[in-house]
């Protein structure tokens, strides 16, 4: 596996874990302090996280594949 491609997985797994915190301090906003502004960013930040999820979990199955053939 090369650097790179680690560099990549990385770099999707942190920003899951960003968009995960985002979330959670908007949705807090949102329910605790009635800012429905905030409640508009947590579902961006939900719809992001889905989006990079996907592109994770292609990467985790890209990578078992490849050992597999390994």
């Amino acid at each position: 596996m090369s650097i790179l491609y680690k560099e990549i997985i990385m770099t999707n797994h942190e920003n899951l874990v960003n968009l995960f915190e985002s979330y959670l301090a908007e949705n807090d906003k949102f329910e605790n302090k009635k800012n429905k502004s905030a409640g508009t960013r947590a579902r961006k930040a939900l719809a992001e996280f889905t989006k990079v999820a996907k592109e994770r979990r292609k990467e985790i199955q890209d990578s078992k594949t490849a050992e597999q053939t390994t």
